[in-house]
């Protein structure tokens, strides 16, 4: 498939996990793919970049579009976790990860936002999460930040849509990704955190990065152009299947 063939898109925190997916799915597809990544560790097409950062976002964005003449996609996927209650997290950990995770998404698109109004296909694609929405132990302060992302994806798509510009989501349920394998690691027994976490899952397994990346790759194609305000869940049936025990 080539429907991103002549498209330039990039990828924050597109140096593992679902970004990494991301990145080299829409490269296959034809795009010419840069990473915006705080550590891309050496991946040939890409720019270190710090998202809490504004004019480190400003300089990564314009240099893209300057290099190729256009941007057509920004996939907007850094972010970072956070584990507590409500009194489990400090001031300035909320500060951070709201600062990354939603402030990051507001820089590069508002920095993008110059080049997209110039292409015929622009898409913006968030990482949201299924805990936008359903309540799950221990994650107040990311699930308050994805909250946000999933209200800020509807908002930008209503500013933006008659200008051409598509905006939607993803909300990934638990993805097998070096993201989890380090809150798995942190745990008293990993393997036996792992096996409680897989078993929670409707389908036996936790969601691939390849699957998150798919999902972005539908919503940011042309092919998907009525798709705008969508918030596609990638969850293995997590938040709207309720399954019988078995045995």
């Amino acid at each position: 498939m080539t429907d991103f063939e002549g498209l330039v898109a990039i990828v924050t925190g597109g140096a593992s996990g679902i970004g990494l997916a991301t990145a080299r799915l829409l490269e296959s597809r034809g795009a010419d793919v840069v990473v915006l990544d705080l550590k891309p560790d050496g991946l040939p097409h890409a720019i270190a970049t710090d998202v809490t950062d504004d004019a480190q976002v400003k300089s990564a964005v314009d240099a893209v579009a300057e290099r190729f003449g256009r941007l057509d996609v920004v996939v907007n996927n850094a972010g970072i976790s956070a584990v507590g209650d409500i009194a489990g997290n400090s001031d300035d950990e909320w500060m951070h990860v709201l600062n990354v995770n939603v402030l990051g998404m507001v820089r590069v698109a508002r920095h993008a936002l110059p080049h997209l109004r110039r292409s015929p296909a622009a898409a913006i694609v968030n990482t949201c999460s299924i805990v936008a929405w359903a309540g799950m132990q221990q994650r107040v302060l990311y699930s308050a930040s994805k909250g946000a992302v999933y209200a800020l994806t509807l908002a930008m798509a209503a500013d933006h849509a008659r200008e051409g510009i598509r905006v939607n989501c993803v909300a990934p349920g638990t993805a097998d990704t070096p993201w989890v394998d380090r809150q798995m690691d942190q745990a008293p027994d990993p393997a036996a955190a792992r096996e409680a976490l897989t078993s929670f899952q409707p389908t036996g397994r936790l969601v691939s990065a390849d699957e998150v990346a798919g999902a972005i790759a539908y919503l940011a194609s042309p092919l998907s152009g009525a798709s705008v305000g969508t918030v596609l869940a990638v969850d293995n049936g997590m938040h709207g299947l309720r399954l019988r025990p078995t045995g």
